[in-house]
């Protein structure tokens, strides 16, 4: 095997990704504090087509070098929006007809491998502050609460970390052929 050089991947421009149809899949970071992080996510979120990134209360926007440092430029490519409070972003988007999943562990949480996905459907992933979590005013108004199943001794993924475990999952449910 032979490793592929950047220009025979064929990825598409910024131009061809903004014209390109969505994973209908948007993100929203509650209170996400290392610049590292968001920037991890926005290219996740471009590597998986998703439609939009909500940047809430406390969480850093573009341009700023350590966002663009993990980025690499995928803030570019990205829409994305910063909204003060997470509730009132969350229950718009539920009005605007997406399913809100909270990534936590709460009480009755759905691990993520149970959860089944209806391509008919629209999601919004909240993701929360690397200590606290997702606020529980926002667990508590989510229609579905994910955990990631975890065996070892720690009890938490990097947001960054849990951002692709679940986006990738979502993203290839949804394109099962």
């Amino acid at each position: 095997m032979r490793k592929l050089k950047n220009d025979e991947l064929q990825r598409l421009n910024i131009e061809e990704f903004k014209g390109a149809k969505k994973t209908p899949i948007v993100i929203v970071l509650d209170n996400i504090r290392s610049l590292n992080n968001i920037g991890s996510v926005f290219r996740t979120s471009d590597a998986f087509l998703i439609e939009k990134i909500y940047l809430c209360g406390i969480t850093a926007q573009p341009p700023h070098k350590d966002i663009q440092k993990t980025a690499l430029g995928a803030t570019d490519s990205v829409a994305w929006q910063y909204v003060e409070e997470t509730l009132p972003l969350v229950q718009q988007l539920q009005q605007d007809g997406y399913m809100a999943l909270a990534v936590e562990q709460a009480e009755n949480a759905t691990f993520l491998n149970d959860f089944k996905v209806q391509t008919s459907e629209k999601y919004a992933l909240i993701f929360g502050n690397e200590v606290k979590g997702v606020a529980q005013d926002v667990v508590t108004a989510s229609d579905v609460v994910l955990e990631i199943p975890q065996y070892g001794t720690k009890h938490s993924l990097n947001i960054s970390v849990s951002a692709g475990v679940v986006v990738w999952d979502l993203w290839s449910k949804l394109n099962q052929k």
